[in-house]
């Protein structure tokens, strides 16, 4: 018996050891080879010079973002968002603590960070009211009564996986919230959950396009006869792209997409960078009231701010055709925005960010006597108690985020949104891919990154002495400028007197 146990040893031995033996030749032959293919290929220098060696220069350059971001990079320095952002809306989603010890790791001495003003005596819990529904769109056949402050931005059906708009709908139905369907058109994953939706308008019309690729009106009549569809906006700008169209790669082009966009499947999908009907402020004004007149039901626009000289022919141009004619809101794009594939230098540099924006934005409209007619809806980066306070202390009404919610999925922030190899199934049409994204899973987590989110603005405005977020005003923040000491943002943006 031990004799034949030893003998299997010893064979066992010797396979193990012929494999590695095998292993090592051919590992051998494979570094001969490309050896060889890196002396002669005339691509890439390095590789060139020093052959097999070069190539772990490439290696270790696509391994850097992954160390960076795991290892590397302390808790509040990562772009675009920071380990202690993400976290903190990870721990939302799973409706655990989010509470912290010790003491915070923000540097409050940063510029561009913000304070809220607390007061002595802030509110108890038994005076607390709760966030109304605030009406848009009082002239429209169908007005909306939009019942939550927060909202799911826009983000198409093709930049996301099928899985992903499932449960962002039926999470936004739980939260009762909105969810914008972005430029890539209705699909019947957005209805499924049951939310209510807006159906942006982009400068290619997906959804509501004719052959040539304008405005059709029997299209746009199906879709607003869709009970659950309340509003329309149309795209102009967004702030990572502004002055570019949408883009979908071909690869993410598929069979249904094409069909749902009216495009051909296959071939890249990208936007005009402007609606050729819409050259001009008052092509603007015609522009939205042809589509409210076609609708019924209110419709805006979504920019983000460059020049702002406009804003006053803007206003006036209104107020010559009666308040009837203004949108019924504006959504105001951050030039911090996200999206799935941009040109980096508009990305990195054209735009206004929101904290310079918005509070234009408001005073012009005030000036104007514009700001109870046009609801102002923000959106950039705002996916954490803080930003979300800000942009209410500053004159929003709503606040959309669309990264935000892609972090209640699942999002790891692997920076490959333009790309069909999003590992977490969020942006990926890979269905292998996809598996990992449960959409009845998700959907709680959706609603729980909202109410908790929601729950902790509320938190901020208690604190400050007011009864709910939307009482937030100016004088209840401050941001720190250059130098460490900080501004009241009323100061610092002082609110305009009307005309």
């Amino acid at each position: 018996m031990n004799d034949t146990i030893s003998a299997l040893a010893i064979d066992f031995i010797a396979v193990i050891g012929l494999l590695l033996l095998l292993l090592i030749v051919g590992g051998l032959i494979a570094a001969v080879v490309m050896y060889q293919v890196d002396k002669r290929q005339t691509a890439h220098t390095i590789r060139r010079n020093y052959p097999l060696l070069g190539r772990f220069r490439y290696l270790f350059e696509s391994l850097g973002e992954f160390f960076r971001q795991y290892f590397f990079a302390m808790d509040r320095e990562e772009m675009p968002f920071n380990r202690a952002q993400r976290s903190w809306v990870y721990r939302a989603a799973k409706n655990i603590d989010n509470t912290v010890a010790f003491g915070s790791t923000r540097d409050l001495r940063r510029p561009g960070t913000y304070y809220f003003l607390n007061c002595p005596f802030p509110t108890l819990s038994e005076d607390a009211a709760a966030t109304q529904s605030l009406r848009i769109g009082p002239y429209c056949r169908e007005p909306y009564d939009a019942p939550s402050l927060l909202n799911i931005s826009g983000m198409s059906f093709g930049a996301l996986s099928r899985p992903a708009v499932k449960a962002l709908s039926r999470g936004a139905a739980i939260a009762g919230c909105w969810m914008n369907t972005g430029e890539g058109g209705l699909s019947p994953y957005h209805l499924e959950g049951g939310c209510d939706i807006v159906f942006q308008i982009g400068t290619a019309k997906y959804g509501v396009r004719d052959e040539n690729g304008r405005l059709d009106d029997q299209k746009l009549t199906r879709i607003a006869a869709l009970p659950q569809v309340r509003m329309f906006e149309i795209k102009l700008s967004q702030g990572a792209k502004p002055g570019k169209g949408g883009i979908l790669p071909g690869d993410k082009v598929n069979e249904e997409i094409a069909a749902i966009r009216g495009i051909p499947a296959g071939q890249a999908s990208v936007s005009p960078n402007r609606h050729p009907e819409i050259g001009s402020i008052d092509e603007l004004l015609d522009f939205v009231a042809h589509v409210r007149d076609v609708s019924g039901k209110p419709v805006g626009f979504k920019l983000v701010l460059g020049t702002t000289d406009w804003l006053d022919r803007f206003c006036e141009a209104v107020n010559q055709r009666g308040s009837e004619a203004a949108p019924d809101f504006i959504t105001l794009d951050s030039a911090d925005g996200g999206t799935g594939a941009a040109p980096m230098p508009l990305m990195d540099s054209v735009g206004l960010p929101l904290r310079e924006s918005l509070p234009l934005l408001v005073n012009k409209l005030h000036q104007h006597g514009l700001r109870n007619r046009i609801r102002v809806i923000a959106s950039g980066k705002l996916i954490n108690p803080t930003d979300v306070a800000a942009a209410l202390c500053l004159g929003a009404d709503f606040i959309v985020t669309a990264r935000g919610f892609m972090f209640a999925l699942g999002c790891i922030q692997a920076m490959q949104c333009n790309k069909n190899t999003c590992p977490t199934g969020i942006t990926t049409h890979d269905p292998k891919l996809q598996k990992g994204l449960v959409p009845e899973v998700k959907a709680e987590r959706v609603a729980h990154f909202h109410r908790n989110l929601v729950h902790e603005v509320e938190l901020i405005a208690h604190a400050c002495g007011v009864a709910e977020p939307r009482q937030l005003k100016r004088e209840h923040a401050a941001i720190v400028v250059d130098g460490g000491n900080s501004v009241p943002l009323n100061i610092l943006y002082p609110e305009s007197s009307p005309r």
